[in-house]
Formats: C-alpha cells, structure tokens, sequence
C-alpha cells in the first residue's frame, strides 16, 4: 500500500474521533498527517514525511491553543453569562445601607453588593456577577 494511502486514512480516522470529542486537537493533528500525506505524495522519503507531519501538527496545536478556539481566555462562572443567565440583568434597587441591599428577585429575596465604582443610589441596577446567593451589581 502507498504511504500517501496510510497518511491519508489516517487523517480520515482522527477527522471521524474529532467528532466525538469537539475540541479541535485531534483536527489540527489531523492536519499535520495531512501535510504528511501530500509529502508522501511528492516523493519525499519516510523519514521526511514523519518530520512534516510532527512539526504541522505541533505547530497548529499550538496555533489553536493560543487562539481562542482553544480555550484561552475564560471568564469566571461568577462572571460568566454563559453560565449564569442572570448577568446583565437588570433589578430596582430602592435602599442601600452601606454598600448592600436586599431585594425581591425572580420570586426570593437576595443579598446585594455594590460593585466597584458604582455609586449607592437608589434605582435601576445591572447584575455582573453572581456570588453564592449575593448579586454583585452596577449602575445601570
């Protein structure tokens, strides 16, 4: 059987794993026994089609890891509207006593804390975080 043969069922089979898993990994691993293939495919020797598959697959590995498709920067559950659907909701604070309040929301009544640099004024607020049971929220 021709190594191109070889490389590309290769590519084939992480292609149909990386459907279960959805991390994009296997993929950019897929990529590089791909790259491997088309040497095979120009004549290159063993040794040389082994080294471009390594390198194309470690160098879009790490292409995707410092992207964001490879889960680099990620909020805080806390933070999170993804997470939590209750950030960027927006509540009626009537009374503040030193930098908390409690209110009536979504049917119960909850702890609140007054978000950095926001002022204390009674009024319409915007939830950015949830702590445990005590909204963090902001000026609206």
């Amino acid at each position: 059987m021709a190594d191109w043969i070889v490389w590309f069922a290769l590519t084939g089979v992480l292609v149909a794993l990386e459907l279960f898993t959805g991390t994009f990994y296997l993929l950019m691993i897929a990529i590089g026994l791909a790259c491997g293939g088309i040497a095979a495919l120009l004549g290159a020797a063993g040794a040389v089609q082994t080294i471009i598959a390594a390198l194309v697959g470690v160098a879009a590995t790490e292409l995707l890891r410092r992207t964001r498709g490879g889960g680099g920067a990620r909020l805080d559950a806390e933070r999170d509207p993804n997470v939590n659907l209750d950030i960027g909701q927006t509540i009626a604070v009537p009374l503040w006593q030193d930098g908390t309040a409690r209110v009536m929301y979504r049917g119960a009544m909850w702890d609140v804390d007054l978000a950095p640099g926001s002022r204390a004024d009674a009024g319409s607020f915007r939830i950015e975080a949830v702590r445990g049971a005590r909204l963090v929220v902001a000026n609206a």
